[in-house]
């Protein structure tokens, strides 16, 4: 068991307060994408000229995307380490909702798998945007929960003392806990952009 959460925890940030319900709703959320696409890939790999529930236009499918290499990173399909992982971070989520406490390690364990997910993400985004030139409803569900699962793991463990940094970072820390909102709507902006960018071609024939 950890001691008591480092000195109030930076006097109960938003943060702080709402970390659990957070966590929960970022693995509902995405462990039910995960599991959707893990039902269509299966449906996929038993009849290849199976059409997706999520295959809406030539630009919006899943098929196009289930099709590359891209959705098989590690020998097995990306939807199943979602499924993983996002139910270990619901579990993580009741335990903190039920009162559990958990040694600095593991949050550090849960910062690192953090990081991992916000790079794994980001390529696959890049993939989705510049490679395979297809948006995947479900898989763009996935990137709007790994980016704020990154964002507020992070912020909690600076909030807590978990991830310690030097006295003069104290500013920045209290900065980034207390626009943690506006940090997200710009990171959502920028990838929107690219979207709208790569795919203007398509947007245009719309209007």
């Amino acid at each position: 068991m950890a001691k008591k959460q480092s000195s109030q925890v930076g006097k109960e940030s938003w943060v702080v307060r709402h970390f659990a319900k957070v966590l929960m709703a970022i693995a509902a959320v995405g462990f039910f994408a995960s599991m959707v696409l893990t039902v269509e890939k299966i449906h996929f790999l038993k009849d290849p000229s199976y059409e997706p529930s999520c295959n809406i236009s030539p630009l919006i499918s899943c098929g196009s995307v289930m099709a590359t290499s891209a959705s098989d990173m590690f020998g097995v399909p990306n939807t199943l380490v979602g499924v993983i992982g996002f139910a270990m971070l619901g579990t993580i989520a009741f335990a903190l909702l039920a009162g559990a406490q958990f040694k600095r390690w593991f949050w550090l364990s849960l910062q690192a798998g953090a990081v991992f997910g916000l790079i794994f993400v980001h390529y696959l985004i890049f993939q989705s945007i510049f490679v395979i030139n297809t948006l995947c409803p479900y898989c763009m569900a996935v990137w709007l929960v790994a980016i704020p699962m990154f964002v507020y793991v992070s912020l909690y463990n600076l909030a807590a003392g978990h991830i310690r940094l030097q006295k003069k970072y104290d500013k920045t820390k209290e900065f980034l806990i207390r626009h943690h909102a506006d940090i997200l709507v710009g990171w959502f902006v920028v990838i929107l952009l690219a979207i709208l960018w790569r795919f203007w071609y398509y947007w245009s024939t719309l209007l």
